[in-house]
């Protein structure tokens, strides 16, 4: 974990209230796939540093998306090239894709599906079948990047681009075809709940591991704001001891 100050490089809308925002580092990290950073919006007045997924990883390059949603991150998209945002990085343990495992179910959606990019492109060695989900055309965006990895399903809630549905419904309705050795799947809490009650329903016992979403403060473990229950009745820290869990070992 390192903490520095990064020069925005980029930052630009790519679909609807989703921007995405691409900085150089200091010095290069070594990121894993699924981790994220806790970044400044560059305004005194929102002391807390935003957690956001990274996306891509190319040198000293990092790329993190977010969607607006309050006055923070309207302050971040306002974040023009050569400015300086401090970010603290990298946090949270990331997917680990085993060896061996030659084909990987991917799960996503909404700005779930960030994070998942970057598990891709880290292993270009392995076959990775996504099925994505977003809210309308509008929200569409990064389809390339699943693209490269592997086979791909898009949905969305209303039909208006590819398959009307959701990516837990496109992951079932083809389970059969899908020689998956595992699951990673990210996206909004009740997208993971579904996924975890349907791979029971249907007797998929394939390891599975998502990635939460929860509110943070720290990213380090120190808050406990983003506490979530596991299935044995401890908690554990999102942040620390996540923010990638098995499915089973956590209560959704």
């Amino acid at each position: 974990m390192d903490q520095q100050q990064a020069t925005v490089k980029e930052n630009k809308l790519i679909a609807e209230n989703i921007y995405a925002i691409t900085l150089t580092l200091q010095k290069s990290c070594n990121i894993k796939g699924g981790q994220f950073a806790n970044i400044s919006v560059g305004d005194d007045k929102f002391p807390l540093k935003r957690p956001l997924g990274i996306c891509k990883v190319i040198g000293k390059n990092i790329t993190l998306c977010y969607q607006l949603k309050g006055e923070g991150t309207k302050r971040l998209s306002q974040a023009k090239i050569g400015d300086k945002l401090e970010v603290l990085l990298p946090l949270g343990n990331g997917f680990t894709i085993p060896e061996g495992a030659g084909h990987v179910a991917v799960i996503g959606g909404g700005v779930g599906i960030f994070p998942l990019i970057s598990v891709i492109r880290e292993h270009p060695d392995v076959n990775f079948h996504s099925y994505i989900g977003f809210r309308n055309k509008d929200a569409v965006c990064f389809l390339d990047e699943f693209v490269k990895g592997g086979s791909l399903v898009v949905t969305t809630d209303d039909g208006s681009f590819m398959q009307k549905g959701n990516a837990v419904s496109s992951f079932l309705n083809n389970v059969e075809n899908v020689p998956a050795d595992m699951i990673i799947a990210c996206g909004p809490p009740v997208m993971l709940k579904v996924l975890k009650e349907k791979l029971k329903e249907n007797n998929i016992t394939k390891p599975c591991y998502v990635s939460l979403e929860e509110r943070m403060g720290c990213g380090i473990g120190a808050c406990l704001v983003c506490v979530c229950k596991k299935t044995d009745g401890s908690n554990a820290r999102v942040c620390k001891d996540g923010p990638v869990f098995d499915i089973n070992e956590v209560e959704l």
